[in-house]
């Protein structure tokens, strides 16, 4: 089973383009979006939801007021100042500020009442989807909620579970941008890396940290410039920096105005739409089973 990861190293290089082209011309594939916290693609994929469920991240400390004593002891043993004595000087309430509650689990324990129980949290809901290019696994974090190296974890895990229910030998994961935490949890396991830039400063200086992300799982890593034209000096320089760290060129993607046109109608690009840019991403695809063959 071959698990292509298209990432960035920041947002806005065209990433979810090109995983949206391939989605549309591989033919049988299961596709996830672990873009968790600002997902795009089922804009392009329109996806019909066939499952749903809420995601479950780290537990929050909860206060029965029926067992509560009010007696405060919980509330300066609370590092994260989620515990508060609310209410007038005679008549004080403990209450605790769930945004604020870290999980530690600390008033849990050490309440004598036991009023404080730990419980789930919900953080987001994760989907499976029908698309017309096969199964897609997404999911919405909640806004300003953690754990989204977690959820992307179980987003690709729930796609290789389907993938090997139904005998499909390629998944397409829509990476995050940047280098933290969910852009970790989409590389591991992956069989190639396929890193997207543009030829812009930013490009250039997130580009290279993203490479060096990659060589530190020692993947096999694909490197595309998308709107190489509009500075092919830096597309030059792009190119031979990738090159020396090992990465394979797979191709330029020029600046389309069809292609913009396509995507702003919610339509993946696939062989249908005859332009530069499909062209060149059908080049690029070629290549990356080229590389996907050579082991």
């Amino acid at each position: 089973m071959n698990e292509i990861v298209v990432v960035s190293g920041k947002g806005g290089t065209g990433k979810t383009t090109l995983l949206a082209y391939l989605a549309s011309v591989t033919g049988k594939a299961v596709t996830a979006d672990c873009d968790v916290d600002a997902p795009n693609l089922h804009l392009l994929l329109r996806p019909r939801i066939l499952h749903r469920q809420p995601f479950v991240g780290m537990k929050t400390a909860k206060i029965d007021g029926s067992k509560c004593t009010n007696c405060g002891k919980c509330v300066p043993l609370c590092r994260f100042n989620a515990i508060r004595s609310i209410g007038n000087p005679t008549l004080k309430k403990v209450a605790i500020d769930e945004g604020c509650c870290e999980g530690c689990g600390l008033c849990s324990r050490i309440c004598q009442s036991r009023a404080i129980k730990m419980v789930d949290k919900r953080v987001g809901e994760w989907y499976v989807s029908d698309t017309a290019f096969g199964k897609m696994v997404h999911a919405q974090l909640d806004p300003g909620a953690d754990n989204s190296g977690k959820l992307v974890s179980m987003v690709k895990q729930k796609a290789r579970m389907i993938a090997k229910e139904e005998g499909v030998e390629t998944i397409l994961v829509d990476g995050p941008p940047g280098i933290g935490c969910p852009v970790i949890a989409s590389l591991s396991g992956c069989s190639l890396a396929v890193i997207v830039t543009e030829p812009t400063e930013s490009g250039m200086s997130d580009a290279k940290r993203i490479m060096d992300l990659a060589k530190g799982f020692q993947l096999k890593i694909g490197f595309v410039t998308n709107k190489a034209d509009i500075n092919e000096g830096l597309t030059v320089k792009l190119e031979e920096h990738a090159a020396k760290a090992g990465a394979t060129i797979l191709g330029r993607i020029p600046y389309d105005e069809l292609l913009v046109k396509t995507m702003a109608q919610g339509r993946a690009a696939g062989n249908e739409v005859a332009s530069p840019a499909t062209r060149a991403m059908s080049k690029i695809r070629r290549k990356m089973d080229d590389l996907l063959r050579d082991g």
